[in-house]
């Protein structure tokens, strides 16, 4: 999890994240939003790959990119359960409070 979480701290890995998540892209229709060299920003395709967050495959000269859902959804499930601590802990602050307020 640390992988991925480390892979979308980069604003520029995010965005092409929310990029595939429209669908399929190549490397040459992600990089063209991006004032980056194209060498630079294979590193950024590298990192997301090495995360298990894209697969790449390439046929000629076209190398496309494609999100890995799967594994996406571990940030879902890891944020699901830190959302229910907190409401938890929450809700036991709110308890605290009230009861303090009935004092």
């Amino acid at each position: 999890m640390s992988e991925v979480f480390l892979a979308l701290a980069d604003p520029t890995r995010r965005q092409v994240i929310r990029t595939l998540g429209s669908g399929p892209a190549s490397v040459g229709d992600l990089a063209r939003p991006f004032t980056i060299t194209l060498p630079s920003f294979m590193k950024h395709i590298r990192a997301l790959e090495q995360s298990g967050l894209i697969h790449t495959v390439k046929r000629g000269r076209v190398r496309t990119c494609s999100l890995d859902r799967d594994r996406l959804s571990v940030v879902g499930d890891w944020l699901d359960e830190q959302r229910l601590v907190w409401e938890a802990r929450t809700d036991r602050l709110e308890d605290v409070a009230t009861e303090l307020e009935e004092i």
